[in-house]
């Protein structure tokens, strides 16, 4: 029987939980406001499967990031329900959308980690078609973390000795890294940003080359041999998507060495496009950063 001042003595009493004071205090989560701008993920490259899927996949880690996210995914080359179009999905989502003088009705984030100028001159050109007001955000690169998600890459494969907190060492690590990226001058040098980061991790010479320039991996492979490096290893600092199929493998076939995978759908390349939204918002997710 209860008493006048609670429940019986058999049933426990579920205090709520004191909130933390100080430095000690957890953050308060942070949602999507209300009717904030739909993330509108543009993959670039002939659609496929295994790039929706990807797209999928990053878009659920942003959707982790910032609850209550409206997210959705469009190819830049895309056709039909299944590989959906950019300008037709911007003309989707934004339609009966109210428009605000502050925000746009959507914010398009390009899936590439560099400035891949034929890649952004069509998606500009796509935003502008679909007459939507949609803003563009800018690449995701260059960045710390993706010199860490490329550092994992190289882990992985077998490439590169492990980061600092697990010190695993590997027999087979690289002594000298190529670096490659598409897009012409402009994406090799924004890559050359995350290729010192990427040295500074593995403490090993990092040159970058650009896989859409003919002779330029054989030429980075060339000056690191010549340099003293006797081990090398081809990392691509892309996502996956822009990529013609079979030009990595042919890069490392051509340089003579072993090459780690793509960046893919690595936690860093999901955190990154969530904040490239945010910035048109205002708003700040828990920010993550790179070991």
């Amino acid at each position: 029987m209860s008493s006048s001042t609670g429940p019986g003595s058999g049933l426990p009493v579920r205090m709520p939980r004191p909130r933390q004071s100080g430095r000690h205090r957890r953050p308060e989560p942070v949602s999507a406001p209300d009717g904030a701008p739909v993330l509108v993920l543009a993959v670039p490259g002939t659609p496929s499967a295994e790039a929706r899927s990807l797209a999928e996949e990053v878009v659920s880690i942003a959707r982790a990031e910032l609850p209550g996210l409206h997210a959705v995914v469009a190819f830049t080359e895309g056709e039909g329900e299944e590989y959906p179009a950019l300008q037709e999905v911007l003309t989707e989502v934004t339609a009966g959308r109210v428009e605000s003088p502050d925000e746009p009705p959507a914010v398009v984030v390009p899936l590439l980690a560099g400035p891949d100028s034929v890649q952004l001159r069509g998606l500009r050109q796509a935003v502008l078609n679909s007459g939507s007001g949609a803003a563009l955000t800018e690449v995701l690169g260059p960045h710390p973390l993706l010199a860490e998600a490329v550092h994992v890459r190289l882990s992985e494969a077998g490439l590169a000795r492990a980061d600092r907190a697990r010190l695993f060492t590997v027999a087979t690590a690289a002594d000298g890294i190529i670096l490659v990226t598409v897009g012409g001058e402009e994406a090799v040098q924004a890559a050359g940003i995350t290729g010192m980061l990427l040295s500074a991790r593995l403490a090993v010479p990092v040159l970058t080359a650009g896989l859409d320039t003919e002779g330029s991996v054989a030429a980075a492979a060339r000056q690191l041999l010549e340099s003293g490096s006797q081990q090398l290893a081809l990392a691509p600092c892309l996502i996956g998507p822009e990529v013609p199929e079979g030009l990595l493998a042919a890069a490392a076939e051509e340089a003579g060495c072993a090459m780690a995978e793509p960046l893919g759908a690595y936690p860093s390349v999901g955190k990154l496009v969530l904040s490239a939204y945010t910035g048109h918002l205002g708003i700040q997710p828990q920010p993550a950063s790179a070991h």
